[in-house]
C-alpha cells in the first residue's frame, strides 16, 4: 500500500528577538516545535496556520509571508512530511485558552536557544525555518493559488 505524504503548516512568529514555540509531547518524548499541525480538508493553508497557532499557543496571529516549503521524512516513523511554513505577527493572546492536549506550554525563545536544542527539536525543519527567517527569506502569499 502506498503512503501519501502528510501536509502540515507551521508559523514562525517573532517578537522582541524571541520566537513563539511550543513544548509538546510527541511519540513519548518532549520536543520543541513551532506552532504547527495538519491541513484539514477544505481549509486553506493560511487558515490552517492561523488555526493551529491559536490551538497550540492561544495566540491570534496575522500571516504576512510564506517562509518556505520543506520536505522531511521522519526516521522515527517513516512518514514523509511536506511542511508549508509561514511568517506571522502576534496580534493578541487569549488569556484563558485551552491548548491542544499534547502541548505542555507555549513559550518565547531566542534563536540561539532554539538552535542549541538540537535533538530536542521535533525535526530539523524547526531550526532550518529559524535560519531561513533570520537570513531574510520571504515570499509573497500570492504564490499560493487557491
Amino acid at each position: 500500500m502506498r503512503q501519501l505524504p502528510h501536509v502540515t503548516v507551521a508559523t514562525v512568529v517573532e517578537r522582541d528577538n524571541h520566537f513563539l514555540m511550543v513544548k509538546e509531547h510527541s511519540d513519548g518524548v518532549v520536543v520543541y516545535n513551532q506552532p504547527a499541525g495538519h491541513l484539514e480538508i477544505g481549509e486553506s493553508l493560511v487558515a490552517a496556520a492561523v488555526r493551529e497557532t491559536l490551538e497550540e499557543t492561544g495566540w491570534h496571529v496575522t500571516v504576512h509571508n510564506l517562509l518556505g516549503i520543506y520536505q522531511y521524512t521522519s526516521p522515527a516513523n517513516g512518514i514523509s512530511y511536506v511542511r508549508v511554513c509561514f511568517i506571522a505577527e502576534a496580534d493578541h493572546q487569549e488569556p484563558n485558552a485551552t491548548l491542544d492536549a499534547e502541548i505542555i506550554e507555549a513559550i518565547w525563545l531566542p534563536a540561539a536557544q532554539i538552535h542549541n536544542l538540537g535533538a530536542q527539536l521535533r525535526s530539523p525543519m524547526v531550526s532550518r525555518a529559524i535560519t531561513d527567517y533570520e537570513s531574510g527569506t520571504r515570499y509573497p502569499l500570492e504564490l499560493i493559488q487557491l
